[in-house]
């Protein structure tokens, strides 16, 4: 789609023309900037759809850079790095890349790489407005006992500090912010892992398994996610109790 928008961000001069003009020639519109903190204020005026991004740069390097954006806004991030360690690539995935590929890659490789992000993350969103899926992007989640920060993708439950995978914590986020919505596995597999689960549904299994140990004492009697038997897994709305509740309660429980 023409009217997509790109942001290019690398402090080498050379790269970001030789990136403009495959994009604008493959009909893009292109923004760059030469830094992290040059890149911040268009991110949040422009609102790009795609972000190609440098690793090493002054100010604010290409991995601090992308944990930032994404407390913005969720979109596709390439990292394209001369660097070509493993550990760089973790590290990129890891704080939420999308893709990090080497800047010798062709430029054909490279076009057809964005075209895919752009296709699955138009699809993604398409899917979250026929679902019903709340896209808002409030930076606290708060229920009884437990406190979901956004932004510092921390968790709290009665005011302990809860250690998540990566997944752990999208599919927590993905489920509390919908409360009493169930998702089935195959959703949930699609969602969170962005392809088609192909009838393979333990490694959702196992990170809800992981999850609800975790944030449930009782495992016979999880609090926050439920079961529900053939269809799939919901958040409970949990909602305060007041005294005179409590109470009523304590007094049966005796």
């Amino acid at each position: 789609m023409a009217s997509e928008k790109i942001l290019i961000v690398d402090d080498d001069a050379d790269m970001r023309t030789i990136l403009e003009l495959y994009l604008k020639e493959n009909g893009y519109q292109v923004l760059a900037a030469e830094d992290g903190v040059a890149a911040l204020t268009m991110v949040e005026k422009e609102s790009p759809d795609l972000i190609i991004l440098d690793v090493i740069m002054p100010r604010l390097d290409g991995f601090e850079l992308c944990q930032e954006i994404k407390k913005i806004i969720d979109i596709p991030i390439i990292f394209l790095s001369s660097k070509q360690d493993d550990m760089d690539k973790i590290l990129g995935l890891g704080v939420g890349g999308d893709d990090f590929i080497e800047k010798t890659t062709s430029s054909p490789v490279l076009i057809a790489k964005i075209k895919a992000h752009l296709r699955r993350y138009r699809k993604l969103s398409q899917q979250n407005k026929q679902n019903g899926i709340s896209e808002k992007k409030s930076s606290m989640i708060e229920y009884p006992g437990l406190v979901i920060n956004l932004d510092s993708a921390v968790v709290k439950l009665n005011n302990q500090t809860l250690h998540l995978s990566a997944k752990e914590f999208q599919i927590l986020c993905l489920l509390a912010q919908n409360p009493e919505r169930i998702f089935s596995v195959e959703k949930l597999f699609e969602l969170i892992w962005d392809e088609n689960s192909l009838g393979d549904y333990r490694t959702v299994m196992v990170h809800i398994s992981n999850l609800r140990k975790k944030l449930d004492t009782n495992s016979n009697q999880p609090k926050y996610i439920e079961t529900v038997r053939g269809i799939g897994y919901k958040f409970n709305r949990i909602e305060e109790q007041t005294n005179e509740q409590s109470d009523f309660t304590n007094h049966l429980n005796r």
